[in-house]
């Protein structure tokens, strides 16, 4: 905003005035600013919208330091939930702009699935891109991720299975394993039963090799779980599963180095408790998913 970079120049001429010896004429002249504008702000009297902006990006950088993930859309929000400072996006982002903060980048997704060559069981795509549910427990989306780590020289991988609900977006239950196997896509089913008693959704997957077995076709059957599956190369049928992978990397995972398996699995726990608990979504009214699940089990 106009304020908030004036605040900038204000303070260009004053350590060029008073560490290198320019006059203040030439200097405010130089940055097109007010002569009379520069001497109001250095008596302390400038307008209280100013000082308000001040306030403001003193606590951008606050949550910039704390989550520097976050783009303006997003500490607008934390703005208004946390700090109780209701501004618009377009104030929000030019303050950003002046302190030069933006989010990150996306980076190209990078998956691990591995199609069954013989897959025993396959289903139809019964959820049809319909991604939406009217109550918790509904509509279940699963899938498969890779992580790596080092130690010394020796690049590892650690491999995520998660399970999202599409009404509250929350994540139901996820296991971390250093193998790819039907154990870990069976654990994981195993828990999200286990944390939701009497729960029979819709699941759907990929037509990867853990997902296509008759053992865990045997098990949605028995657990009352109607079974759906993407098309062949058709990674946007399971699209909000891969989204929040790519929420996850780019928040906490991309542009770091993990040097342990401990360190990489903590990250992994943390963040899955922040996104339930802690981490607004405009898409649930800039609510958490675990408030949306709340808030729907209680009505």
């Amino acid at each position: 905003m106009r304020q908030f970079r004036q605040e900038q120049q204000y303070e260009a001429v004053r350590y060029g005035t008073e560490n290198e010896g320019f006059p203040v004429g030439p200097a405010c002249r130089a940055l097109h600013i007010s002569r009379a504008s520069y001497y109001q702000w250095r008596s302390g009297t400038a307008g209280g919208r100013v000082a308000e902006n001040q306030r403001i990006a003193q606590l951008v950088q606050e949550i910039h330091r704390e989550s520097p993930d976050k783009g303006y859309r997003r500490i607008r929000d934390d703005l208004d939930k946390y700090y109780h400072t209701p501004v618009n996006d377009k104030r929000t982002l030019r303050i950003c702009r002046g302190l030069g903060i933006q989010s990150v980048v996306k980076h190209a997704p990078h998956g691990c699935t591995r199609a069954a060559s013989s897959p025993r069981q396959l289903a139809e795509n019964v959820l049809d891109r319909q991604f939406y549910a009217d109550r918790p427990n509904e509509k279940w989306l699963t899938d498969v991720t890779e992580f790596h780590y080092y130690t010394g020289t020796n690049m590892r991988k650690l491999y995520l299975s998660a399970i999202l609900d599409l009404c509250d977006r929350r994540i139901v239950s996820f296991v971390i394993r250093d193998t790819n196997d039907a154990a870990l896509v069976h654990r994981t089913l195993a828990q999200a039963l286990e944390g939701n008693p009497g729960a029979r959704p819709l699941l759907h997957s990929d037509r990867g090799s853990a997902y296509t077995t008759q053992i865990f076709h045997d098990k949605l059957a028995a657990a009352g779980i109607t079974q759906s599956m993407s098309r062949v190369g058709k990674c946007i049928d399971n699209g909000p599963m891969e989204g929040f992978w790519g929420i996850l990397k780019r928040e906490r995972y991309y542009g770091r180095r993990f040097t342990s398996r401990e360190q990489l699995v903590k990250m992994i726990q943390e963040y899955i408790t922040y996104y339930n608990f802690h981490r607004l979504q405009r898409g649930l009214g800039v609510r958490t998913p675990m408030e949306v699940h709340d808030r729907l089990l209680a009505a």
